[in-house]
């Protein structure tokens, strides 16, 4: 059980940076916006936040930073420093990537609007390169999901046809040993599924 609620955890965290990164993409190309209309890349952030809680709402993951984000703000922290904070809260290697590069670029003067334009195309590519990859693996993924249940499903059939058919199985050291490692291989085989049709770019 537990070793199940931790890889869950995992795989929930996976999907929240795949999230947050997509979200981001639209928060950064708002804060493009705002500063192509004369605001400072500190208003910019503070206007994006307002554009994110209304693209999608409050409650959202990167409504959450940016509003994190704004605090610090108020509170004279660098706004290098807080998008570093963001990049390590959300494990997400673009966000990282862009405070790394934010970071440089505004200790050297650099283009912030052509560096941001850059990060978007950059965030774009990616997106549509996952969005390719997950409709051509989306069949094999189901297929591999049906076949993780099959074990079960043909338990549950013995079981129910035949009572009393692994009766043997639990009630010697030889049988629990067996049943163990058939677990052990089970759980083995299904992670290796889950690795094979989860595909990172």
């Amino acid at each position: 059980m537990i070793p199940w609620m931790i890889h869950q955890r995992k795989l929930a965290r996976q999907r929240d940076c795949r999230i947050v990164g997509i979200q981001f993409k639209d928060a950064i190309a708002s804060v493009l916006t705002n500063l192509k209309a004369g605001y400072s890349i500190e208003n910019a952030f503070r206007e994006a936040r307002k554009d994110m809680e209304l693209l999608y709402g409050k409650k959202s993951l990167i409504g959450g930073h940016l509003n994190k984000i704004c605090k610090g703000l108020k509170n004279n922290i660098p706004l290098e420093k807080l998008l570093f904070t963001f990049g390590n809260e959300s494990e997400n290697p673009d966000i990282q990537e862009f405070a790394g590069v934010f970071a440089v670029a505004k200790r050297s003067g650099g283009n912030m609007t052509d560096i941001i334009g850059r990060t978007i195309g950059v965030i774009s590519q990616k997106i549509e390169v996952e969005k390719e990859i997950e409709v051509l693996i989306s069949a094999k993924r189901m297929e591999a999901r049906i076949m993780n249940f099959v074990p079960f499903f043909i338990i549950f059939y013995i079981e129910l046809t035949s009572r009393g058919f692994f009766e043997p199985l639990y009630h010697n050291v030889f049988g629990i040993v067996l049943m163990t490692i058939c677990m052990v291989v089970y759980v083995a085989a299904y992670l290796l599924s889950e690795k094979i049709v989860n595909i990172s770019v």
